[in-house]
């Protein structure tokens, strides 16, 4: 079996005892964010499985955006990751 060559880790174990592998995180390509993708890649991040600028440029994604990705798990839990919750939220802070 060949085994591709990486930077960092190829598991990590989460806080909650879960194990998290780079296979489960979403395809490089991916173009339609759900919840559970972008709570795959906050989670991933925070473990260590792969850093910050790695997912930056694997994603495509801004600084800016993955930041508010962050926010969102830390002040609302994964739920805050949903476009409708996000949407609410906004309503309630303005």
């Amino acid at each position: 079996m060949f085994l591709k060559r990486i930077d960092g880790p190829r598991t990590v174990t989460l806080p909650d005892g879960s194990t998290m592998s780079r296979a489960d995180l979403p395809p490089a390509d991916t173009r339609r964010w759900v919840a559970s993708r972008k709570a795959a890649v906050v989670k991933a991040v925070a473990a260590g499985l792969i850093s910050e600028e790695e997912a930056l440029e694997r994603y495509r994604l801004s600084s800016e955006e993955f930041a508010s990705w962050k926010k969102a798990v830390r002040d609302h839990g994964i739920a805050g990751l949903k476009v409708t919750s996000l949407k609410s939220t906004r309503r309630s802070e303005l």
